[in-house]
């Protein structure tokens, strides 16, 4: 079981800055993000994209601002949960929270911040039975967290995108054998990875299958086989394969997060705004994924929304004790 004081649902810009104003608080943070790596939307979808309302930056790449909202935190130790996405959340007593991840970890915290953008980005499955037999660490997985685990294996990777491109290159130097299924003859990623794929193929350092569908997935109590078939000549082919990375992209949803007994509106989560506190005492919502009379779904709006939310967590912490708020020009930023 692990221990923190507040547990952040989501790893995006909001998330990030939630951890330095609880940190000038005293307060840990612990982080827990679906996706493999911080940054959310911004490092998921368009790492390169400028952004221009960032106050003090006329202009900033989005994965920029990560990276520093990440440096800007460091000094408060948050603690990370990436890959994982929670599955239920549990109050127990008057004020503590348990909260269980799909892999089975569990984050006991006095405080649960939801901040997830748009919800839990849910991988777009394809249209094959069985697939959920091989999940959770039997063969199919819709990300790759560490690329050491395919190391000698056989891969089957399927889609066209830049991250379906970008890891057949990588995979193809450490895996066995690599094998890209994709139902067209031409790719959305960018044109340099394309001309590499195409060059692996020509060399015979990985087997690429276009025109292509995956039909069907088999094994025992792991996964063993995929099943392609060719759209053109409707021929089928079964590929012996220890994992199959499907990656067609991600899709926002509220998930799990819809059976916590929160008020919802519209798939975001109703707040309160003197706090951003949700109708369950010690459960507050910031950024994107919260709504209110008159919301701006901007980055900037979620950093003042975090900040007031931080301040109301140390009272909910720490009733009865009071605290002399300091600018950082005066107290500066301590560590723990």
């Amino acid at each position: 079981m692990i221990t923190t004081d507040i547990a952040i649902i989501g790893a995006g810009p909001v998330a990030l800055f939630a951890i330095f104003e609880a940190g000038l608080l005293k307060m840990r943070c612990h982080l827990i993000d679906y996706l493999p790596q911080v940054g959310g939307q911004l490092s998921e979808i368009y790492p390169k994209k400028p952004i221009y309302d960032i106050p003090g930056f006329p202009s900033v790449l989005a994965q920029e601002l990560i990276d520093n909202l990440v440096k800007q935190a460091e000094p408060f130790n948050p603690v990370y949960t990436l890959g994982e996405r929670i599955e239920s959340l549990e109050k127990l007593g008057d004020r503590d929270f348990i909260l269980t991840t799909n892999m089975g970890t569990k984050i006991s915290a006095s405080v649960v911040v939801i901040a997830g953008g748009l919800g839990c980005f849910e991988p777009r499955k394809p249209e094959v039975e069985n697939l959920a037999q091989f999940e959770n660490g039997k063969g199919i997985s819709y990300m790759v967290l560490d690329p050491e685990t395919y190391r000698n294996k056989n891969i089957v990777i399927a889609g066209g995108g830049d991250s379906a491109l970008d890891w057949t290159i990588f995979l193809a130097n450490i895996s066995k054998k690599v094998t890209l299924v994709h139902r067209s003859e031409s790719f959305r990623g960018a044109p340099d990875s394309v001309n590499k794929v195409m060059k692996l193929a020509e060399e015979g350092k990985i087997n690429l299958l276009l025109n292509s569908n995956l039909t069907k997935v088999s094994g025992d109590t792991v996964l063993k086989n995929v099943s392609v078939v060719n759209l053109k000549t409707k021929e089928e082919e079964t590929i012996e394969a220890d994992n199959l990375i499907p990656l067609f992209g991600l899709s926002p949803k509220l998930g799990p997060i819809e059976t916590f007994g929160l008020n919802i509106d519209k798939n975001a989560i109703e707040v309160n705004t003197d706090d951003y506190s949700t109708n369950i005492e010690g459960v507050y919502a910031i950024g994107d994924i919260n709504t209110y009379k008159n919301k701006l779904k901007l980055i900037l709006c979620g950093f003042h929304e975090a900040a007031l939310m931080s301040h109301s967590a140390y009272k909910y912490i720490n009733p009865g004790v009071k605290y002399t708020m300091k600018y950082t020009t005066v107290n500066g930023v301590n560590s723990f």
